[in-house]
């Protein structure tokens, strides 16, 4: 028997059905946990294509960072390190899934471990407890193995001198990051990068992300392009880019994102980076991975909905459509405002010239990426009663990123999502609507349906539905309504455009 979401999602992983896995090569489990082998010392992805070994050698771990910790290196083979993340970290989002997400983005190279504790809400003992509980790691460890990897993909697929690669990975010295490439890989730098040729450095930095398959590519391209802010943002046939707000500076990344909705395997979105300092990569290349959703287990997500005789037929259709997250969760809040009660195309123009008129220029402007999106504190300073829109929206707009400014509301991931929408539903104009859109695409919610959005009660209509009874038909898409949103806003397509998302 093929093991169940819910078998893959357990902190402690059952040995029968992760070997079951294993046997069978199933790329769905890549990342989901790391399989470790006695009489080599290496451990793997799932579906490494190497022979399987017997059961009674191996040992099963839920990070990378657990299998190191054990004394394990990685395969050469497989490279279990590049596999997308877990979907557990937004379907569950306990605190140690939050704990990842603001790891990967860097926190604690920045921060350090107190910092991100304090992000996650618990003292820095008990977050260590935590992850080593439900990851096998501490918060260290963990982000160790995410320097690693990175050093790694840097190594490998660019001409940055070896210093370089240590400090854009986030190593605090040349020295530690020579000791951890050996010590994870079994190989120095230097054998890592081989002999082959190699091209002047650039500036531009060229990574592969992995996204689990099938992948709508089409789709969540078409609706970053509907609403593609001018100066932010551009796009064209198989390519997105825009400009990225980032820890220690700015940049920007073009995205060639494949359409694979028949995939068996696991495919790559090919990212191009221009950053003003290399030590933003890491933060970069996750802030990218959230906005494509890269971590979705759409099997599951299709499996779930195979029998509804609403989502079922526009999931045959659409196999491995994902939700749009975003690079930037103040942006997206911002916009979501912007939004309120208006057309695509005027939340769009809105918000081009906020950005024309507020927005920081970047230090390296390329073909239609100009300006950073406006900040929350500088959009908090302005008078709502001069901004172009209804007083009541301005006003809300303001208040809105007075709190994210003031970090009175935090929309990294890192909190509890239930505390975040009880905060934002306390501003004055963010109702249910605003609240739940910016849970669907800043937090990466799984689980949230707009009952009152015009595009799923048009949607509805056109399934002899009645509107009316969305939030409760909604109840039984549970734990996937923010991807039956998605499908219910595809299907809008094949007839109107929807109001703004």
């Amino acid at each position: 028997m093929t093991p169940t979401l819910e078998t893959r999602m357990a902190p402690h992983l059952d040995g029968e059905s992760c070997y079951r896995a294993v046997k069978s090569r199933d790329r769905r489990f890549d990342g989901v946990f790391y399989t470790a082998v006695r009489t080599t010392g290496i451990y793997c992805r799932p579906s490494c294509p190497a022979r399987t070994p017997a059961f009674h050698n191996v040992t099963f771990h839920p990070s990378a960072a657990s299998a190191q910790a054990a004394g394990y290196r990685a395969c050469k083979r497989c490279l279990p390190d590049a596999t997308p993340g877990s979907p557990d970290w937004d379907v569950a989002a306990t605190a140690a899934g939050r704990a990842m997400r603001l790891i990967a983005d860097g926190v604690v190279d920045r921060d350090g471990v107190e910092g991100l504790a304090c992000r996650v809400g618990y003292t820095s003992r008990h977050l260590g407890r935590i992850l080593t509980a439900e990851l096998g790691a501490g918060p260290l460890a963990l982000a160790r193995a995410r320097r690693a990897q990175t050093a790694r993909v840097l190594i490998e697929t660019t001409d940055l001198t070896y210093a370089d690669v240590a400090f854009a990975a986030g190593f605090s010295s040349v020295r530690q990051f020579n000791e951890t490439v050996r010590e994870v890989y079994a190989s120095s730098p230097t054998e890592l990068r081989g002999r082959r040729g190699g091209q002047p450095a650039t500036g531009t930095l060229v990574m592969r992300l992995a996204v689990r398959t099938p992948y709508a590519g089409k789709a969540l391209l078409d609706f970053l392009a509907l609403r593609a802010v001018p100066g932010v943002e551009t796009a064209g046939e198989g390519w997105y880019a825009r400009t990225l707000a980032l820890p220690h500076g700015s940049g920007t990344v073009r995205l060639e994102i494949p359409d694979e909705p028949a995939a068996q395997q696991t495919a790559f979105v090919t990212a191009s980076f221009a950053l003003d300092d290399l030590r933003d990569i890491s933060a970069a290349s996750e802030r990218v991975r959230r906005l494509l959703d890269a971590d979705c287990d759409p099997v599951a997500v299709g499996d779930a909905f195979a029998g509804d005789p609403v989502i079922g037929p526009l999931v045959r259709q659409w196999p491995g459509l994902r939700v749009p997250g975003h690079v930037d969760g103040h942006e997206v809040a911002v916009r979501a405002v912007l939004g309120q009660q208006v057309s695509v195309a005027g939340a769009r123009t809105v918000a081009a010239r906020l950005t024309a008129l507020h927005g920081r220029p970047i230090a390296h402007p390329v073909e239609g990426l100009t300006h950073l999106f406006p900040d929350a504190a500088t959009l908090a300073s302005l008078d709502p009663e001069e901004l172009p829109m209804p007083r009541a929206r301005g006003r809300a707009l303001i208040a809105l990123c007075a709190a994210l400014a003031s970090g009175e509301i935090a929309l990294d991931r890192g909190p509890d999502r239930d505390d975040v929408r009880r905060a934002l539903l306390a501003l004055p104009g963010i109702g249910p609507w605003t609240a739940d859109y910016i849970a669907l695409r800043a937090l990466g919610h799984p689980d949230v349906f707009l009952p009152t959005d015009i595009g799923i009660r048009d949607a509805l209509v056109r399934f002899g539905r009645d509107p009316a009874t969305a939030a409760q038909l909604a109840e039984s898409w549970s734990p996937w309504r923010s991807y039956a949103q998605l499908y219910l806003w595809q299907s809008s397509t094949l007839t109107a455009i929807p109001k703004e998302h």
